[in-house]
């Protein structure tokens, strides 16, 4: 735990000897023991109830599933696989709604929602695309006109150059 070797307990050891007194070293020891104990009973209680915890909330089937990937000498089978098919399973198992529950009848109300804003939005951009290509008949027609009506220019026989006698 703390890595500790033989020379570094002989220091301490020696240390606790000189500061605490052979007369007392037995009794700190006894302590020091009894903290330690105490201490690793604590360590087993706290790990205990987290695997109950990760029993009730199904991590334990994850648990399983990623140790299952793995063969018995530690080598990995096909970890990719074996991680996406885990994913699969638990993403599953969340995302299932059963249609008669509250969150069945939510997903159908805003899947009709959605539907009616696609097919306002649809209706909205039919009708404009149909006003942009009105006023874009519309103004062909007036440059048409507007084509129509200019005079052709004629030349003037006396000089020889193209003017227009409107001017």
């Amino acid at each position: 735990m703390f890595d500790l070797g033989m020379p570094e307990l002989l220091v301490i050891g020696v240390v606790a000897l000189i500061v605490v007194g052979p007369k007392d070293l037995p009794v700190l020891f006894r302590r020091v023991g009894q903290f330690v104990g105490k201490a690793k009973g604590m360590a087993r209680e706290f790990s205990s109830a987290m695997n109950q915890a990760a029993e009730q909330s199904g991590m334990k089937d994850v648990s399983d599933s990623l140790k299952s990937a793995t063969d018995g000498i530690g080598k990995v089978k096909n970890p990719v696989k074996s991680a996406t098919s885990a994913v699969k399973d638990a993403a599953k198992s969340m995302t299932d709604v059963t249609p008669e529950s509250e969150t069945g009848k939510l997903s159908a109300e805003r899947a009709e929602a959605a539907r009616k804003i696609r097919e306002a939005s649809t209706a909205k951009a039919e009708a404009r695309i149909a006003k942009e290509k009105q006023a874009a008949e519309e103004a062909a027609a007036a440059a048409k006109a507007a084509e129509a009506d200019k005079t052709p220019a004629t030349t003037d026989a006396g000089t020889g150059a193209g003017k227009d006698d409107t001017a």
